[in-house]
């Protein structure tokens, strides 16, 4: 197993960096080679071919409950079970329904928007709606959340929305059909009327039944920088403590029975096992939860077998089993997050000499799981917790044995008798309140976590040997070279910009713009995207995640076109985790608590040899509001670019009037995400670009870009990139040249929409 679980493991990996999966050639090929290794008994070569083999098979299966493109915005009749609890948001409700009955080509199982619900949706109800859907499809950007990559790994085949008519009908059926999502949704409903804060109702949810949506950013936020993360998202740790204490419970009552035909061991392993995978199912069997589940079910049928538990071996072979089960699961971090932790610890505590305190191996375990997860921490998130092991140290005993305990034998006590339950949530959140109160603190301390740039694979793989050397046991020779060796995380592999080069990258946030200009020394950012809800927009979920992934701590100028919420909505979040020394907008009213300035025709600076002017709204406003949108060009030695925002007709015919053919620019951001009232003809004649880069959401409902501007771009022969379509566009401005690259085609993988 210490060989095939590995093999199996790189096979699988290596599928999923394909941008198209492999036809049935190479399948059949890989098969054969399978064979061939098996006949020359080389084990790694034959599990590593199964497991490109089983991946491509799998993926092409799941592939197959795609909604096909021709389905797309048509109104469709579907019967379904709500698959979990519904997420509530700001007039809407988003779930996921397990398709029972539709016409043919409709996906097994879509994710849906409704809007105004006029009923109340539980988990389990079946439901006939009439829906509109579409394939799925998520913004791409480098840093940020690849939508399109959950939905494929959750089994989405389609998102969309309900309609208002006909009307959403609940399918009445037998009471005895009570599946697992409606005692979630049970003890939801229960949790939710406890008469105790929201925000603990909402911790206390995630540490029951592993629903963590009605948690607040700003906790997050507070977990995030104190490393606790781990704490609220049940698994392995939170599984094995009920396993744990059912195992210790379950062997010293079976061994005062005097019913010994069956050792207290070997009962008290299979009551942990079962106790361990019902607090699984309660928390929705979440991946995280299954691997959990595995893990354990291979340690207690061990000793039900009377096996001995290796560690590692026990490892590799939880590991095998996730993936056969799901080989999509190594595209999740949690994966390789879980899996290396315990790694970790095991390599911590084997091999060694004497016997520890306990508290002393605590503070040790707790310290070098910290610091061994901080390589993978940086690489998929590009932030790590500098107080995780103090914050831990505090938190991990507090939820594990005090606040998960407490608000199980709560959550039982609320189907039984709720005065007493109400008791014991009150004690959970005044436990919660003073939990958070310190953990708040410790993330606001200054050095409480760091933000880096992404550290490159060749520095990731040379950290992970440095940490064997580092955790070795004392007295093997060079044992601290292993420090040396995490160097290389320091340095990320990134290109310097000289002086006159230019960088200006159209990130992809859907319907909306945000543009991120970078100079030698110095960071712009054009627009931030839409605010979606109160706990989301498009400056924490794409501007930030990129800035991180740039090593970005400080901007030095934010602009806001104008007050549309597409282009507004996410100034507040992205400034609050990111400063800017200056604010530009036309709409200063909008944003006065960052002492903004009046975005004004003629203003000029000057960055690394590279000229800043900001062209429109005159001193005297239109009276248009999106004639009033600040519009910048930006010059280089190597080329030219035109920041438009959502000018229409009245403000380009003012801009032609006063600097005609200064218009001139080699890319141009499409006016008003390409829409008939903008990009006027004598406008685009004058500009005369050579790339037009539409900012646009993918079938939008505003028809942008608009069928006669595409025809009047191409029509000038420009390059036309839609952002819907190309992901995120970068264009690199050096040496004479003006390089093109699109995240959609650069980083392309085969769940991708294309």
């Amino acid at each position: 197993m210490m060989v095939i679980a590995p093999a199996f493991l790189a096979g699988i990996v290596l599928v999923q960096q394909l941008a198209q999966l492999p036809s049935w050639y190479w399948l059949v090929l890989c098969a054969g080679a399978a064979g061939l290794m098996a006949y020359w008994r080389w084990l790694f070569g034959v599990f590593f071919f199964l497991g490109v083999l089983w991946a491509a098979l799998f993926a092409q299966h799941r592939l197959a409950d795609r909604l096909p493109v021709a389905l797309s915005g048509v109104d469709t009749v579907v019967t379904g079970r709500v698959a979990d609890l519904p997420e509530q948001a700001e007039h809407l409700v988003r779930f996921d329904l397990q398709v029972t009955d539709a016409p043919p080509q409709i996906p097994s199982k879509i994710r849906l928007s409704w809007y105004a619900p006029e009923q109340a949706l539980k988990a389990g109800q079946l439901w006939t709606f009439t829906v509109k859907l579409k394939p799925p499809h998520g913004t791409l950007n480098p840093g940020g959340f690849d939508y399109e990559r959950w939905l494929f790994t959750e089994g989405m085949g389609a998102t969309g929305s309900v309609r208002p008519f006909p009307k959403a009908v609940r399918v009445v059926e037998a009471s005895w059909r009570t599946p697992l999502a409606l005692w979630r949704q049970a003890v939801s409903d229960r949790l939710s009327a406890a008469p105790i804060p929201a925000e603990s109702i909402a911790l206390l949810k995630a540490l029951t039944i592993g629903f963590g949506n009605d948690i607040s950013p700003a906790a997050w936020t507070v977990f995030r920088q104190t490393g606790t993360t781990h704490l609220v998202v049940i698994s392995g740790s939170h599984i094995g403590l009920i396993a744990g204490g059912v195992y210790w419970l379950v062997a010293r009552l079976w061994a005062r029975t005097g019913y010994l035909a069956w050792s207290p061991p070997r009962v008290a392993a299979l009551a942990a096992l079962v106790a361990g995978t019902v607090y699984a199912g309660l928390a929705g069997f979440s991946v995280p939860a299954q691997r959990a589940v595995v893990m354990l079910a291979v340690m207690m049928l061990a000793i039900v077998w009377q096996r001995p538990v290796r560690p590692f071996y026990t490892l590799a072979l939880a590991s095998f089993v996730v993936l056969v089960y799901d080989p999509l699961a190594v595209l999740s971090p949690g994966f390789w997050l879980s899996y290396f932790a315990v790694a970790v610890i095991f390599y911590a505590i084997m091999g060694r000499l004497g016997k520890p305190h306990y508290l002393s191996e605590a503070i040790r375990i707790n310290w070098l799981t910290s610091v061994g997860l901080s390589p993978l921490l940086l690489f998929f998130f590009q932030q790590v917790s500098l107080c995780a092991p103090l914050a831990n140290m505090v938190a991990v005993p507090v939820i594990s044995f005090l606040l998960v305990p407490l608000a199980l034998l709560a959550t039982l006590l609320l189907f039984v008798y709720a005065p007493l339950a109400n008791m014991l949530l009150g004690a959970a959140d005044k436990l919660l309140q003073g939990l958070m109160w310190l953990l708040s603190g410790m993330a606001q301390w200054p050095w409480a976590s760091l933000n880096h740039p992404q550290p490159s694979g060749w520095a990731l793989a040379m950290a992970v040997l440095g940490l064997l050397l580092l955790f070795a046991p004392r007295g093997l020779p060079s044992r601290f070279l292993g420090a040396v060796m995490l160097l290389p995380l320091l340095f990320p592999d990134s290109q310097k910009l000289r002086p006159g080069e230019l960088n200006v990258t159209v990130l992809d946030v859907g319907q909306g713009l945000a543009v991120a200009v970078q100079t030698a020394n110095h960071w712009l950012v054009y627009d931030t995207g839409a605010k979606f809800s109160a706990q989301s927009d498009s400056g924490l979920q794409v501007i930030l995640p990129f800035l991180r992934l740039q090593g970005v701590a400080r901007l030095d100028k934010l602009m806001i076109s104008h007050g549309d919420n597409d282009h507004i909505g996410g100034a507040e979040s992205l400034l609050h985790e990111i400063p800017a020394a200056e604010v530009l907008t036309s709409v200063p009213q909008l944003l006065q608590a960052y002492a903004p300035q009046q975005c004004v025709a003629g203003q000029a600076w000057q960055w690394d040899g590279v000229s800043f002017t900001v062209l429109s709204p005159p001193s005297g406003l239109f009276v248009s509001e999106n004639d009033n949108s600040c519009v910048v060009k930006i010059t280089s030695a190597y080329g030219s670019a035109l920041l438009t925002g959502d000018i229409e007709r009245g403000a380009e015919l003012g801009l032609l009037r006063t600097y005609g053919d200064q218009l001139h620019a080699d890319v141009l951001v499409a006016p008003h995400h390409g829409s008939k009232t903008s990009s006027t003809a004598s406008f685009l004649q004058t500009v005369q670009a050579e790339t037009v880069i539409i900012p646009a959401g993918f079938q939008n409902p505003f028809g942008h870009p608009h069928a006669k501007i595409l025809q009047r771009y191409q029509a000038l022969g420009a390059q036309v990139l839609n952002t819907a379509d190309s992901g995120a566009v970068t264009v690199h401005y050096a040496n004479g040249i003006k390089a093109l690259a699109w995240f959609r085609h650069s980083e392309a993988r085969y769940w991708h929409y294309r």
